[in-house]
């Protein structure tokens, strides 16, 4: 009997731990749409009627659509479904009397004048329609006439469609037959045109349109109390849709237009064509570029729009707290650049599996819709079902055909809750709230205000559930920067406020963080870690395991612990005694690895400076007397002497030791500085290239110099040495046409412009 209410209470608890969004069978998601392009045109247009999957959840893109068919597609592309009864009892083609399903579209499609039939008199509802015949009904929508094209048909339709757009990922051979991914398409870039007398094609429509909107989610609580409404990153507002449709989610994080009705309510959000659209892991975030796990380096400014933790941002203001290891989704321009930034991997959390046992995937069926060629990423990580561990939070990003597992625990005291603690929409824990999904409610309501508990987080920072904190194995793994006024930036990207503990000053250093009541922060720094041994920065290796791709290593620098690439350190080993706390994942890979100061083993580069020091003191006779000069003052004795150090960056400094005779001002050097932080321990003048061209340069992070490429690190140094000040590698770039470069173990570790 014991057993089986054993079984039965965790059978309970594995059924409680599936969180599913409001209304989710109404979610259509299709198992065989897995390029972006397609996913997002097909969204948009299934909220708006214009198309949908068949009842296995296919879309099936590669399949032909016949005349009827695509007429009743164009009917809903022209907001037209209302004034469908004036039709139904017409008969315009002989083969589409008002006994055929489609005759109603057919022949509003014809009085509109966006639809003609054969020679013969017939319209053929039956026949597969051409990518040509296609485009010319496009085209008489957005007010194009016959006598406006010309030509040969149908070359000159087609001609006139690249023009405005119309066919841009459709191709462009006319005779082929459409497809109903292509279809999509089309008429995703007929909501994105404009009509040949000016004016977009959504406005033609008698709709309200809000252009230049990011869509947060899919998935707010609207008017209706359902979860289904559209909320924007530019207000509060929340908009109920007008179909009664759920989205998929695969709009969430998208830069776009909604469009509304007349009782204004949504009748889809179309996306922008913003350029290349790409979900990125961060290795490092800086305040003029990303630099991905692979590598690759993509330009942003300060100005940069930014969607961060719920609110529109600029680049500037956030790129601090986006740490390694977190997924943003760019929009690019032509030249590489950011447009525009979504934190957070292009999707926010509508629903979520909790796992319940090591390895098990059940439970991502649901949040795909039965598809199963999705990619699996774990903390941002690609990642394979052994990594998945007991209370770890999955949820899909439609947008990647992505799941996106996250082990992120938060355990403290229960502050408070909204609007009360039996149906939290909202729940305050470490001075932080955080939003509950909807069904997650029903864990988080058998704990009240006072309790200590553990939330299970989604990769966007909404709870998923709860549990209890004491003895779980879901402990807390709360780990953050501590900032002053009783600030900690945790490394998931949310921001704690409390009370520190009393003792130590920990400002700036990595700590773990926990509460015991209200207003509490209890911090303790982190030390030691489940993996310990020597870093090979080459080999990728801590002791026997493998580094992650997207490790996060941090330096205890002279103003606190500060990110850093892993290409900023020597190729070289840096001893264990070193490494202050070393963490090994779920997949036994070290995700996190924190250095001693640099005052204490680990390299800086940088330039040379000196500083001239004087002393004076009185002279003193044989009886210990001040001597006296002619005029009775007394004899002065003055000493002078020189100190050098390092200079890595506006206002960093290292500290000041006794001048070498083997460097001079100047000098770039590497160096580390002993462990009692009395001298420099090792100090090496870095390789001179003079006068290298900007045309050597390949790419931001690449320069070819005698036949040798460099890499270049993300952060590397660039001096200015007419203003007398450290500057970004753009600057540089376009301060001088000439830049000396200064190397070391194959990358470049400084650079220095002058005119």
């Amino acid at each position: 009997m014991k057993r089986f209410w054993s079984f039965l209470l965790a059978a309970v608890m594995a059924l409680s731990l599936l969180v599913l969004p409001a209304g989710a069978a109404d979610v259509a998601r299709f198992s065989d749409v897995t390029d972006r392009n397609t996913i997002m045109a097909v969204e948009s247009l299934r909220l708006m009627g214009v198309l949908d999957g068949y009842d296995d959840s296919t879309f099936r893109p590669g399949a032909a659509l016949n005349r009827a068919q695509f007429c009743k597609m164009a009917v809903y592309a022209m907001n037209g479904e209302d004034e469908l009864g004036l039709y139904s009892s017409v008969t315009i083609f002989p083969d589409a009397k008002p006994s055929h399903w489609a005759s109603a579209y057919i022949n509003m499609a014809s009085r509109k004048g966006v639809i003609a039939g054969y020679p013969d008199g017939k319209f053929h509802p039956e026949r597969s329609v051409t990518v040509g015949q296609a485009v010319t009904i496009l085209l008489r929508m957005l007010g194009y006439k016959d006598e406006n094209i010309g030509g040969v048909w149908p070359a000159s339709y087609m001609a006139v469609g690249a023009t405005v757009g119309l066919t841009d990922g459709v191709g462009t051979n006319g005779n082929a037959t459409l497809t109903r991914g292509q279809a999509a398409q089309l008429f995703l870039n007929l909501l994105r045109a404009n009509m040949k007398e000016g004016g977009s094609y959504l406005a033609s429509l008698k709709a309200t349109v809000l252009e230049n909107q990011v869509l947060v989610t899919s998935s707010a609580t609207g008017p209706d109390g359902l979860d289904t409404a559209m909320k924007l990153a530019s207000g509060e507002t929340v908009y109920q849709m007008a179909s009664g449709k759920a989205s998929n989610g695969a709009l969430n994080g998208l830069r776009g237009t909604l469009v509304l009705n007349k009782s204004g309510k949504v009748i889809t959000f179309v996306p922008d064509a913003m350029g290349v659209q790409m979900t990125v892991t961060v290795a490092a975030a800086k305040a003029n570029q990303i630099v991905d796990i692979s590598g690759a380096v993509y330009a942003v400014t300060g100005k940069t729009q930014t969607y961060y933790n719920g609110e529109e941002k600029s680049w500037s203001e956030v790129f601090s707290w986006v740490s390694a290891g977190s997924s943003v989704t760019l929009y690019l321009n032509s030249a590489g650049g950011a447009d525009y930034i979504f934190v957070g991997g292009g999707t926010t959390a509508s629903s979520a599996v909790i796992v319940y046992e090591n390895g098990s995937t059940a439970g991502f069926a649901d949040l795909t819709g039965g598809g199963t060629n999705y990619k699996l990423y774990k903390n941002g990580a690609e990642a394979l079902a052994r990594d998945i561990q007991k209370y770890d939070v999955a949820t899909y990003s439609p947008a990647t055909n992505s799941i996106r597992v996250c082990d992120t625990r938060i355990s403290g005291f229960y502050e408070s809750s909204s609007p009360n603690p039996e149906e939290p929409a909202e729940i305050t824990v470490l001075g932080h709230a955080f939003p509950v999904l909807t069904t997650a409610r029903e864990s988080v309501s058998k704990f009240k205000p006072g309790d200590q508990l553990t939330l299970l987080l989604t990769e966007d920072n909404q709870v998923a559930g709860a549990v209890e904190s004491k003895g779980s194995i879901a402990s807390s793994n709360a780990i953050g920067i501590v900032r002053s006024g009783g600030r900690v930036d945790l490394l998931c990207g949310i921001t704690l406020t409390g009370e520190k503990t009393d003792g130590e000053d920990l400002v700036g250093q990595l700590v773990r963080v926990s509460s015991t009541y209200r207003g509490h922060l209890g911090l303790s720094r982190l030390s030691g870690g489940n993996a310990s041994g020597d870093l090979d920065v080459a080999a990728r290796m801590l002791g026997r395991r493998q580094l992650a791709d997207n490790v996060m290593i941090f330096q205890n620098g002279l103003n606190g612990v500060e990110a850093i690439s892993l290409s900023s350190l020597n190729k070289g080993v840096i001893p264990g005694r070193q490494i202050t706390y070393a963490r090994a994942n779920s997949a036994d890979k070290v995700d996190l690895i924190v250095l001693n100061s640099g005052e204490n083993g680990t390299v800086i580069y940088g330039r040379i400076f000196t500083e001239t020091h004087e002393s004076q003191e009185n002279v003193f006779d044989d009886d210990g007397n001040p001597i006296k000069d002619e005029n009775g003052y007394n004899v002065v004795k003055t000493t002078s002497w020189e100190t050098m150090g390092v200079e890595y960056g506006n206002g960093l400094r290292t500290k000041e030791y006794g001048v070498r005779n083997d460097v001079d001002t100047g000098d770039y050097v590497a160096v580390t500085v002993n462990q009692g932080g009395t001298g420099f321990s090792s100090l090496k003048k870095l390789a001179e290239t003079k006068n290298v061209p900007n045309s050597a340069w390949t790419s931001e992070n690449l320069v070819t110099v005698g036949g040798t490429t460099y890499t270049v690190p993300a952060n590397v140094l660039c001096y200015n040495r007419d203003m007398k000040m450290w500057v970004s590698l753009s600057e540089a770039h376009a301060y001088a046409d000439r830049c000396n470069i200064y190397t070391d173990g194959g990358y470049v570790r400084c650079i220095e412009v002058k005119r």
